[in-house]
């Protein structure tokens, strides 16, 4: 991220809230593709004894601050008429956040895969509040250096092609795909393969709706505000964004042939 802020590669594989900081301090990034959504595999884990978000308050509850996961707390938080103030934050990795749920020292943990499985499958919690909850909200994105798209247009225009080609990949040969990912994090492909469901990918459609208006509540810009207001809130980013400058839909609509 800090590489291609800084002019030294032409794109980058980011999230959304990844990218407001250097929009905001002026910086020509664009966003021309969104690869997926977390769909689930991040995931605030409770105990038995937690039935509700009511249930929380007071308690303890790990996670890595301003991460993701900070964010998803506060989402959850917010939907069931709570803040931050209501509850213990522990600030620790994702790993050792699992790792004090299960040992009993916290009482809930904020986590994203391969630690939401790991909880599960121990029997020692489940979900509360998912990604999956808050559609949208978690994006990753392809986003380049405007000098550089004006540049190699041409090449990233083939990498969205590429991209919806390993989307239907995906979505046709689920076993073959999580084969050939699982090596890349050094997982084997059976666990691996528990992931998939958690990450919804973008094909072309879901990409055309994705750069729609802000009326539609799940669309970049319908999003934005949200994220804006966490990282200004946590002083995580300087002064307001221009999100509508910061994206790019015309190689989207280039490829699927519409104006």
């Amino acid at each position: 991220m800090s590489a291609l802020s800084a002019g030294q590669i032409d794109g980058n594989s980011q999230t959304w809230s990844d990218t407001m900081a250097p929009l905001a301090k002026g910086i020509a990034l664009k966003t021309i593709l969104v690869n997926d959504n977390s769909a689930g595999n991040d995931a605030l884990m409770v105990g038995p004894k937690i039935k509700s978000f009511k249930d929380l308050k007071g308690k303890k509850i790990a996670l890595e601050e301003y991460s993701v996961s900070h964010f998803l707390l506060t989402l959850g938080l917010i939907k069931n008429g709570m803040t931050l103030k209501d509850v213990k934050v522990v600030n620790l990795s994702a790993g050792d956040a699992a790792a004090a749920f299960m040992a009993g020292r916290v009482d809930a943990a904020v986590v994203w895969n391969p630690w939401v499985n790991t909880i599960q499958t121990s029997g020692k919690g489940k979900p509360l509040f998912t990604s999956a909850n808050v559609p949208g909200l978690v994006p990753d994105l392809l986003v380049v250096q405007e000098k550089s798209l004006k540049a190699k247009r041409k090449d990233f225009v083939g990498m969205v092609k590429a991209w919806y080609d390993v989307e239907a990949f995906l979505r046709s040969n689920p076993d073959e795909a999580a084969k050939i990912m699982s090596k890349v994090v050094g997982l084997d492909a059976k666990t691996y393969k528990v992931f998939l469901p958690g990450t919804k990918f973008f094909d072309q459609n879901a990409n055309l709706q994705a750069f729609g208006p802000a009326s539609d509540k799940t669309s970049l810009l319908g999003v934005a505000p949200t994220i804006s207001k966490f990282l200004l809130d946590n002083k995580l980013m300087e002064g307001k964004v221009d999100f509508a400058k910061g994206l790019d839909a015309s190689l989207v609509k280039e490829v699927a042939g519409v104006k």
